[in-house]
């Protein structure tokens, strides 16, 4: 496993730029793998395979996660949970064990009295969460996690076509609504709107 310093490097680049989000992300993905006794996803092609991660929000971190990890969406390794939480899952699919982590809610104000002399919220965080310890950092909580073989990287499944729209369903992702098989827009759950 690389060091701390090396992955918010590495977090950076592929980020953009450097925040409190991505130092969150980097710890929380570092202590998962700790925890699961894997050392390096991204460099051993064993430990590739075993990893899935979920992640509960879509900032930051999530980036800082997926450096880490080595998890991606278009490996189907890393899944979004639209949570809006600051929160992260891992799971070794070889031994089905799962750690859920989340940073505390506290960690912000133990950044402010750690680092009063910087005046930016966001560089007392970042400067904290490199140093606060583990337990004032995140929660964490071993947890059960089932995965549906479409879950799975590398599932091969059928595809479904959506009786509506024509439109191909992978990964059993449609509804079956009287007797039809539908894709989960023509089926009432669109986050568009056809113009």
């Amino acid at each position: 496993m690389k060091s701390l310093d090396e992955y918010l490097r590495d977090a950076e680049q592929a980020h953009g730029h450097l925040c409190a989000g991505q130092v969150l992300g980097v710890r929380m993905a570092m202590l998962g793998l700790e925890k699961l006794g894997i050392d390096d996803p991204r460099g051993n092609r064993e430990d590739r395979k075993r990893l899935i991660t979920f992640v509960e929000i879509d900032r930051c971190a999530t980036d800082a996660i997926g450096v880490v990890t080595g998890c991606r969406l278009g490996k189907r390794a890393l899944k979004f949970r639209d949570w809006g939480k600051m929160a992260a899952t891992f799971v070794d699919v070889t031994t089905g064990k799962a750690i859920r982590i989340a940073a505390k809610e506290s960690s912000k104000a133990l950044a402010r009295t750690m680092h009063p002399e910087l005046e930016s919220k966001n560089q007392q965080q970042m400067l904290a969460y490199r140093e606060m310890p583990e337990d004032d950092l995140f929660a964490t909580q071993w947890v059960k996690v089932d995965l549906a073989p479409e879950e799975f990287p590398g599932y091969k499944g059928d595809r479904i076509v959506c009786a509506e729209c024509g439109e191909g369903i992978n990964f059993r992702r449609e509804i079956h609504r009287d007797g039809r098989a539908l894709c989960r827009a023509c089926a009432g759950e669109r986050y568009y709107e056809p113009l």
